[in-house]
Protein backbone atom coordinates (compact mmCIF):
# COMPACT_ATOMS: atom_id res chain seq x y z
CA UNK A 1 0.00 0.00 0.00
CA UNK A 2 2.72 2.50 0.93
CA UNK A 3 4.44 2.19 -2.61
CA UNK A 4 0.91 2.55 -4.39
CA UNK A 5 0.69 5.92 -2.40
CA UNK A 6 3.93 7.15 -3.59
CA UNK A 7 2.57 7.10 -7.03
CA UNK A 8 -0.36 9.22 -6.22
CA UNK A 9 -0.75 12.66 -6.59
CA UNK A 10 -1.10 13.61 -2.67
CA UNK A 11 -0.57 10.55 -1.00
CA UNK A 12 -0.87 12.00 2.74
CA UNK A 13 -4.58 13.00 1.83
CA UNK A 14 -4.75 9.50 0.15
CA UNK A 15 -4.05 7.72 3.26
CA UNK A 16 -5.72 9.60 5.32
CA UNK A 17 -8.64 8.66 3.66
CA UNK A 18 -8.17 5.02 3.37
CA UNK A 19 -7.81 4.99 7.28
CA UNK A 20 -11.14 6.99 8.26
CA UNK A 21 -12.37 4.09 5.54
CA UNK A 22 -10.77 1.71 7.80
CA UNK A 23 -11.75 3.36 11.31
CA UNK A 24 -15.36 4.67 9.65
CA UNK A 25 -17.46 1.77 11.72
CA UNK A 26 -15.01 0.60 13.96
CA UNK A 27 -13.78 3.62 16.45
CA UNK A 28 -15.23 6.85 16.72
CA UNK A 29 -12.37 8.94 17.90
CA UNK A 30 -9.79 7.70 15.50
CA UNK A 31 -12.82 8.02 12.52
CA UNK A 32 -13.30 11.52 13.51
CA UNK A 33 -9.67 12.64 13.93
CA UNK A 34 -8.61 10.95 10.34
CA UNK A 35 -12.07 12.81 8.63
CA UNK A 36 -10.42 16.16 10.13
CA UNK A 37 -6.88 15.48 9.10
CA UNK A 38 -8.36 14.59 5.67
CA UNK A 39 -10.33 17.61 5.62
CA UNK A 40 -6.99 19.73 6.83
CA UNK A 41 -4.81 17.80 3.80
CA UNK A 42 -7.23 18.34 1.06
CA UNK A 43 -7.86 21.95 1.76
CA UNK A 44 -3.76 22.97 2.24
CA UNK A 45 -3.06 20.10 -1.34
CA UNK A 46 -5.79 22.32 -2.84
CA UNK A 47 -4.55 25.91 -1.73
CA UNK A 48 -0.93 24.74 -2.86
CA UNK A 49 -2.20 23.84 -6.58
CA UNK A 50 -4.81 26.45 -6.70
CA UNK A 51 -7.26 23.66 -8.27
CA UNK A 52 -10.53 23.22 -6.46
CA UNK A 53 -11.71 20.55 -8.88
CA UNK A 54 -12.76 22.48 -11.96
CA UNK A 55 -16.34 24.74 -12.68
CA UNK A 56 -19.14 25.26 -10.38
CA UNK A 57 -21.72 22.36 -10.90
CA UNK A 58 -24.98 21.82 -10.08
CA UNK A 59 -24.05 19.24 -7.07
CA UNK A 60 -21.97 22.26 -5.50
CA UNK A 61 -25.07 23.97 -5.33
CA UNK A 62 -27.33 21.46 -3.80
CA UNK A 63 -24.58 20.89 -1.18
CA UNK A 64 -24.70 24.49 -0.53
CA UNK A 65 -28.18 24.33 -0.59
CA UNK A 66 -28.40 21.05 1.61
CA UNK A 67 -26.14 22.82 4.60
CA UNK A 68 -27.68 26.42 3.70
CA UNK A 69 -31.35 24.99 4.18
CA UNK A 70 -30.31 23.05 7.51
CA UNK A 71 -28.64 25.50 9.57
CA UNK A 72 -31.47 28.26 8.50
CA UNK A 73 -33.77 25.66 10.05
CA UNK A 74 -31.45 24.95 13.40
CA UNK A 75 -31.35 29.07 13.87
CA UNK A 76 -35.37 29.80 13.73
CA UNK A 77 -36.32 26.22 15.29
CA UNK A 78 -39.58 26.43 17.13
CA UNK A 79 -37.99 24.60 20.67
CA UNK A 80 -35.17 25.04 22.64
CA UNK A 81 -31.84 22.64 22.24
CA UNK A 82 -28.89 22.34 20.86
CA UNK A 83 -29.87 21.98 17.30
CA UNK A 84 -26.95 24.27 15.68
CA UNK A 85 -24.33 21.68 17.27
CA UNK A 86 -26.37 18.97 16.28
CA UNK A 87 -25.93 20.20 12.52
CA UNK A 88 -22.74 19.39 12.52
CA UNK A 89 -23.78 15.94 11.73
CA UNK A 90 -24.98 16.79 8.14
CA UNK A 91 -22.23 19.30 7.41
CA UNK A 92 -19.53 16.63 8.23
CA UNK A 93 -21.66 13.96 5.14
CA UNK A 94 -21.88 17.27 2.91
CA UNK A 95 -18.73 17.89 3.23
CA UNK A 96 -17.00 15.54 2.73
CA UNK A 97 -19.59 14.45 0.05
CA UNK A 98 -18.04 18.15 -1.32
CA UNK A 99 -14.53 17.54 -0.82
CA UNK A 100 -14.42 13.75 -2.57
CA UNK A 101 -16.56 14.83 -5.61
CA UNK A 102 -13.94 17.83 -6.38
CA UNK A 103 -10.92 15.46 -4.96
CA UNK A 104 -10.34 14.40 -8.80
CA UNK A 105 -9.04 11.37 -7.82
CA UNK A 106 -7.75 8.40 -10.47
CA UNK A 107 -9.24 4.83 -10.01
CA UNK A 108 -6.13 3.69 -8.23
CA UNK A 109 -6.58 6.14 -5.51
CA UNK A 110 -10.25 5.63 -5.36
CA UNK A 111 -10.10 1.73 -4.83
CA UNK A 112 -7.84 1.62 -1.73
CA UNK A 113 -11.18 3.74 -0.07
CA UNK A 114 -13.21 1.41 -1.21
CA UNK A 115 -11.10 -1.69 -0.26
CA UNK A 116 -10.57 -0.34 3.00
CA UNK A 117 -14.50 0.17 3.45
CA UNK A 118 -14.92 -3.74 2.49
CA UNK A 119 -12.04 -4.89 5.22
CA UNK A 120 -13.15 -2.71 8.08
CA UNK A 121 -16.58 -3.92 7.81
CA UNK A 122 -15.52 -7.58 7.69
CA UNK A 123 -13.58 -6.57 10.88
CA UNK A 124 -16.47 -4.56 12.51
CA UNK A 125 -18.52 -8.33 11.41
CA UNK A 126 -16.45 -10.58 13.43
CA UNK A 127 -15.77 -8.09 16.50
CA UNK A 128 -19.47 -7.80 16.00
CA UNK A 129 -20.54 -12.12 16.00
CA UNK A 130 -17.45 -12.33 18.80
CA UNK A 131 -19.38 -9.59 21.09
CA UNK A 132 -22.88 -11.50 19.82
CA UNK A 133 -21.86 -14.81 20.73
CA UNK A 134 -20.10 -14.22 23.79
CA UNK A 135 -22.22 -11.86 25.70
CA UNK A 136 -19.89 -9.44 25.84
CA UNK A 137 -22.18 -7.20 23.64
CA UNK A 138 -25.16 -6.31 25.73
CA UNK A 139 -27.73 -5.42 23.77
CA UNK A 140 -28.41 -9.06 22.40
CA UNK A 141 -27.98 -7.85 18.91
CA UNK A 142 -25.35 -7.74 15.85
CA UNK A 143 -23.43 -4.38 15.81
CA UNK A 144 -21.07 -2.73 14.16
CA UNK A 145 -19.02 -1.20 16.98
CA UNK A 146 -18.64 2.21 16.46
CA UNK A 147 -22.00 2.70 14.24
CA UNK A 148 -23.96 1.35 17.15
CA UNK A 149 -27.80 0.22 17.31
CA UNK A 150 -28.74 -2.63 15.31
CA UNK A 151 -31.21 -0.43 12.61
CA UNK A 152 -28.06 1.50 11.68
CA UNK A 153 -25.83 -1.32 11.71
CA UNK A 154 -28.19 -2.62 9.41
CA UNK A 155 -28.75 0.20 7.32
CA UNK A 156 -24.39 0.68 7.12
CA UNK A 157 -24.45 -3.88 5.85
CA UNK A 158 -27.33 -3.01 3.55
CA UNK A 159 -25.55 -0.49 1.71
CA UNK A 160 -21.85 -2.53 2.10
CA UNK A 161 -24.30 -5.19 0.15
CA UNK A 162 -24.33 -3.15 -2.57
CA UNK A 163 -20.73 -2.44 -2.93
CA UNK A 164 -19.54 -5.53 -2.45
CA UNK A 165 -22.34 -7.12 -4.81
CA UNK A 166 -21.31 -4.18 -7.74
CA UNK A 167 -17.25 -5.58 -7.26
CA UNK A 168 -18.65 -8.78 -7.41
CA UNK A 169 -20.73 -8.01 -11.23
CA UNK A 170 -18.33 -5.48 -12.30
CA UNK A 171 -14.85 -7.56 -11.89
CA UNK A 172 -16.11 -11.10 -12.17
CA UNK A 173 -14.80 -11.59 -15.79
CA UNK A 174 -11.30 -10.47 -15.18
CA UNK A 175 -10.59 -11.54 -11.89
CA UNK A 176 -9.10 -15.06 -11.83
CA UNK A 177 -10.85 -18.21 -9.84
CA UNK A 178 -9.49 -17.74 -6.39
CA UNK A 179 -10.42 -13.83 -6.55
CA UNK A 180 -13.97 -14.47 -7.30
CA UNK A 181 -14.44 -17.18 -4.63
CA UNK A 182 -13.42 -14.65 -1.91
CA UNK A 183 -15.50 -12.05 -3.44
CA UNK A 184 -18.38 -14.45 -3.37
CA UNK A 185 -17.81 -15.39 0.22
CA UNK A 186 -17.90 -11.97 1.43
CA UNK A 187 -20.81 -11.03 -0.67
CA UNK A 188 -22.66 -13.59 0.94
CA UNK A 189 -20.92 -12.95 4.36
CA UNK A 190 -22.33 -9.58 4.31
CA UNK A 191 -25.57 -10.85 2.56
CA UNK A 192 -26.34 -13.13 5.68
CA UNK A 193 -25.32 -11.00 8.49
CA UNK A 194 -27.59 -8.06 6.99
CA UNK A 195 -30.16 -11.24 7.62
CA UNK A 196 -29.19 -11.81 11.35
CA UNK A 197 -29.36 -8.01 12.24
CA UNK A 198 -33.42 -8.81 11.57
CA UNK A 199 -33.76 -4.84 10.73
CA UNK A 200 -37.08 -5.97 8.32
CA UNK A 201 -36.94 -2.65 6.66
CA UNK A 202 -32.90 -2.55 5.30
CA UNK A 203 -33.12 -6.61 4.80
CA UNK A 204 -36.06 -6.28 2.65
CA UNK A 205 -34.61 -3.06 0.55
CA UNK A 206 -31.47 -5.26 0.54
CA UNK A 207 -32.70 -8.32 -1.13
CA UNK A 208 -34.60 -5.73 -3.87
CA UNK A 209 -31.09 -3.79 -4.18
CA UNK A 210 -28.94 -7.17 -5.31
CA UNK A 211 -31.77 -7.62 -7.76
CA UNK A 212 -31.98 -4.29 -8.88
CA UNK A 213 -28.09 -4.30 -9.61
CA UNK A 214 -28.33 -6.86 -11.35
CA UNK A 215 -31.08 -5.71 -13.60
CA UNK A 216 -28.72 -2.54 -14.08
CA UNK A 217 -25.78 -4.78 -15.23
CA UNK A 218 -28.14 -6.45 -17.48
CA UNK A 219 -27.16 -4.65 -20.83
CA UNK A 220 -23.56 -5.14 -20.04
CA UNK A 221 -23.51 -9.08 -18.45
CA UNK A 222 -26.91 -11.35 -17.66
CA UNK A 223 -25.46 -13.60 -15.22
CA UNK A 224 -25.68 -11.57 -11.99
CA UNK A 225 -29.28 -11.28 -12.73
CA UNK A 226 -29.52 -15.16 -12.47
CA UNK A 227 -27.23 -15.67 -9.57
CA UNK A 228 -28.72 -12.70 -7.66
CA UNK A 229 -32.47 -14.45 -7.72
CA UNK A 230 -30.86 -17.87 -7.30
CA UNK A 231 -29.33 -16.44 -4.01
CA UNK A 232 -31.60 -14.47 -2.91
CA UNK A 233 -34.14 -17.54 -3.17
CA UNK A 234 -31.62 -19.75 -1.38
CA UNK A 235 -31.51 -17.38 1.61
CA UNK A 236 -35.23 -16.80 1.93
CA UNK A 237 -35.77 -20.56 2.07
CA UNK A 238 -33.17 -21.09 4.50
CA UNK A 239 -34.87 -18.27 6.51
CA UNK A 240 -38.16 -19.93 6.04
CA UNK A 241 -37.01 -23.25 7.09
CA UNK A 242 -35.05 -22.03 10.45
CA UNK A 243 -37.41 -19.32 11.58
CA UNK A 244 -35.46 -16.46 10.88
CA UNK A 245 -34.92 -13.81 13.73
CA UNK A 246 -36.64 -11.39 10.92
CA UNK A 247 -39.41 -13.34 9.78
CA UNK A 248 -40.64 -14.36 13.66
CA UNK A 249 -40.16 -10.12 14.03
CA UNK A 250 -42.75 -9.83 11.02
CA UNK A 251 -45.22 -12.61 11.94
CA UNK A 252 -45.53 -11.48 15.64
CA UNK A 253 -45.82 -7.57 14.62
CA UNK A 254 -48.58 -9.05 12.11
CA UNK A 255 -50.53 -10.80 14.73
CA UNK A 256 -50.43 -7.88 17.05
CA UNK A 257 -52.05 -5.68 14.49
CA UNK A 258 -48.72 -3.90 14.87
CA UNK A 259 -46.52 -3.97 11.15
CA UNK A 260 -44.90 -0.57 11.72
CA UNK A 261 -43.72 -1.29 15.50
CA UNK A 262 -45.38 1.88 16.82
CA UNK A 263 -44.40 4.07 13.82
CA UNK A 264 -47.78 4.88 13.05
CA UNK A 265 -47.82 6.57 16.78
CA UNK A 266 -44.07 7.65 16.43
CA UNK A 267 -44.57 9.65 12.81
CA UNK A 268 -48.63 11.36 14.82
CA UNK A 269 -46.93 12.35 17.29
CA UNK A 270 -44.28 14.42 15.64
CA UNK A 271 -46.48 15.54 12.60
CA UNK A 272 -48.52 17.56 15.41
CA UNK A 273 -45.20 19.20 16.19
CA UNK A 274 -44.28 20.10 12.77
CA UNK A 275 -47.90 21.76 12.25
CA UNK A 276 -47.04 23.62 14.88
CA UNK A 277 -43.82 24.99 13.32
CA UNK A 278 -44.24 24.11 9.67
CA UNK A 279 -41.39 25.78 8.17
CA UNK A 280 -38.29 25.19 10.34
CA UNK A 281 -39.46 22.47 12.69
CA UNK A 282 -38.93 21.53 16.19
CA UNK A 283 -34.76 21.81 15.76
CA UNK A 284 -32.31 18.55 15.00
CA UNK A 285 -32.56 15.89 17.33
CA UNK A 286 -35.86 17.83 19.40
CA UNK A 287 -37.87 14.97 18.33
CA UNK A 288 -37.49 13.52 21.74
CA UNK A 289 -38.95 17.26 23.08
CA UNK A 290 -42.28 16.82 21.51
CA UNK A 291 -44.07 14.87 24.60
CA UNK A 292 -47.39 13.86 25.37
CA UNK A 293 -48.18 17.40 27.40
CA UNK A 294 -46.91 19.18 24.52
CA UNK A 295 -48.82 17.68 22.10
CA UNK A 296 -52.20 17.80 23.97
CA UNK A 297 -51.11 21.53 24.28
CA UNK A 298 -50.95 22.32 20.83
CA UNK A 299 -53.61 20.06 19.68
CA UNK A 300 -55.94 22.07 22.07
CA UNK A 301 -54.90 25.12 21.08
CA UNK A 302 -55.71 24.25 17.27
CA UNK A 303 -59.25 23.32 18.55
CA UNK A 304 -58.66 19.62 17.63
CA UNK A 305 -58.97 16.39 20.19
CA UNK A 306 -56.54 14.47 21.37
CA UNK A 307 -56.28 10.53 22.21
CA UNK A 308 -53.10 9.62 23.99
CA UNK A 309 -53.30 5.71 22.80
CA UNK A 310 -52.77 7.27 19.08
CA UNK A 311 -49.17 8.75 19.99
CA UNK A 312 -46.21 7.61 21.15
CA UNK A 313 -43.03 9.56 22.33
CA UNK A 314 -39.83 8.16 21.46
CA UNK A 315 -36.63 9.70 20.64
CA UNK A 316 -36.64 10.19 16.58
CA UNK A 317 -39.13 9.76 14.08
CA UNK A 318 -37.68 6.49 12.48
CA UNK A 319 -38.20 7.94 9.53
CA UNK A 320 -35.76 9.96 7.23
CA UNK A 321 -38.73 11.73 5.93
CA UNK A 322 -40.52 11.99 8.82
CA UNK A 323 -37.66 13.36 10.96
CA UNK A 324 -36.14 15.69 8.63
CA UNK A 325 -39.89 17.14 8.15
CA UNK A 326 -40.58 17.71 11.85
CA UNK A 327 -36.76 18.70 13.05
CA UNK A 328 -36.42 20.84 10.40
CA UNK A 329 -39.61 21.70 8.70
CA UNK A 330 -40.55 22.72 5.26
CA UNK A 331 -37.52 24.58 4.64
CA UNK A 332 -35.18 21.23 5.29
CA UNK A 333 -37.38 19.05 3.93
CA UNK A 334 -37.30 20.36 0.81
CA UNK A 335 -33.71 20.97 0.23
CA UNK A 336 -33.63 16.38 1.15
CA UNK A 337 -35.98 16.11 -1.42
CA UNK A 338 -34.15 18.37 -3.61
CA UNK A 339 -31.13 16.36 -3.05
CA UNK A 340 -32.34 12.95 -3.36
CA UNK A 341 -34.02 13.70 -6.71
CA UNK A 342 -31.17 15.39 -8.54
CA UNK A 343 -29.00 12.11 -7.13
CA UNK A 344 -31.71 9.54 -8.57
CA UNK A 345 -31.65 11.70 -12.15
CA UNK A 346 -27.86 11.58 -12.33
CA UNK A 347 -27.82 7.58 -11.67
CA UNK A 348 -30.06 6.96 -13.94
CA UNK A 349 -28.94 9.55 -17.30
CA UNK A 350 -25.13 8.75 -16.11
CA UNK A 351 -25.59 5.13 -15.88
CA UNK A 352 -22.28 3.12 -17.08
CA UNK A 353 -22.69 1.97 -21.05
CA UNK A 354 -21.86 -1.78 -21.69
CA UNK A 355 -18.47 -0.83 -22.81
CA UNK A 356 -17.24 1.27 -19.83
CA UNK A 357 -14.00 -0.17 -17.79
CA UNK A 358 -14.91 -2.37 -14.80
CA UNK A 359 -14.13 0.61 -11.67
CA UNK A 360 -16.89 3.02 -14.00
CA UNK A 361 -19.05 0.31 -12.84
CA UNK A 362 -18.37 -0.50 -9.77
CA UNK A 363 -18.26 3.39 -8.55
CA UNK A 364 -21.89 3.72 -10.53
CA UNK A 365 -23.27 0.52 -8.10
CA UNK A 366 -21.88 2.18 -4.83
CA UNK A 367 -23.72 5.20 -5.66
CA UNK A 368 -26.42 3.50 -6.40
CA UNK A 369 -26.23 1.26 -3.35
CA UNK A 370 -26.64 4.32 -1.56
CA UNK A 371 -29.23 6.10 -2.82
CA UNK A 372 -31.30 3.22 -2.78
CA UNK A 373 -30.51 2.05 0.66
CA UNK A 374 -30.42 5.95 2.11
CA UNK A 375 -34.02 6.37 0.00
CA UNK A 376 -35.85 3.04 0.92
CA UNK A 377 -35.02 2.29 4.32
CA UNK A 378 -35.47 5.70 5.16
CA UNK A 379 -39.15 5.46 5.14
CA UNK A 380 -39.65 3.05 8.39
CA UNK A 381 -36.04 4.15 10.16
CA UNK A 382 -33.46 7.28 10.13
CA UNK A 383 -31.01 6.97 7.43
CA UNK A 384 -28.49 9.29 6.39
CA UNK A 385 -27.23 9.45 9.99
CA UNK A 386 -23.59 9.47 11.38
CA UNK A 387 -21.68 6.83 9.77
CA UNK A 388 -24.17 5.44 7.30
CA UNK A 389 -24.97 8.81 6.29
CA UNK A 390 -20.65 9.45 5.88
CA UNK A 391 -20.51 6.22 4.05
CA UNK A 392 -23.46 7.16 1.33
CA UNK A 393 -22.01 10.78 1.14
CA UNK A 394 -18.44 9.48 0.11
CA UNK A 395 -19.76 6.76 -1.92
CA UNK A 396 -21.76 9.56 -3.98
CA UNK A 397 -18.94 11.53 -4.00
CA UNK A 398 -16.48 8.78 -5.53
CA UNK A 399 -18.99 8.21 -8.22
CA UNK A 400 -19.51 12.02 -8.86
CA UNK A 401 -15.86 12.74 -9.24
CA UNK A 402 -15.61 9.77 -12.08
CA UNK A 403 -17.72 11.54 -14.05
CA UNK A 404 -15.86 15.21 -12.98
CA UNK A 405 -12.42 13.50 -14.38
CA UNK A 406 -14.08 12.27 -17.77
CA UNK A 407 -15.82 15.67 -18.33
CA UNK A 408 -12.27 17.25 -18.07
CA UNK A 409 -10.27 14.49 -19.78
CA UNK A 410 -13.08 15.36 -22.81
CA UNK A 411 -11.69 18.92 -22.52
CA UNK A 412 -8.44 18.42 -23.08
CA UNK A 413 -8.90 16.27 -25.90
Amino acid sequence: MLSELKKVRFPVEAGLLVAFCLFLPLLEFWKNLALVGYAVAWLVNRMRSRDLGGAWQLSDTLAAFWIAAAYLAAAFAGLEGRAIAKTGDLLASALLFWMVTRAGYGAREMRWPLGALVASTLLGLAIGYWRLWSGAGKSGTLQLYSVGHVNHTAIYIAIMLGLCASWLFASWRSWPFNRRTVAVAVAVLVLVSLVVTASRGAVGIGFLLVLVLALAWWPRWRAPLAGSVAAIAVLSALMVGFGAEVQRKQQENAAAQNVLSFRDGIWRMGLVGWEKFPWFGVGKDNYVLIDHERVRTWRNEAGKDYDQANYVHFPHGHSLYVTTLVERGAVGFASLLAVLLAAMVALLRYRPRPLDDDFSWLAWGGAASAWIVTAGVGTVNTTFHHEHGLLAALLFGLWLSTLRRSEATRAIA
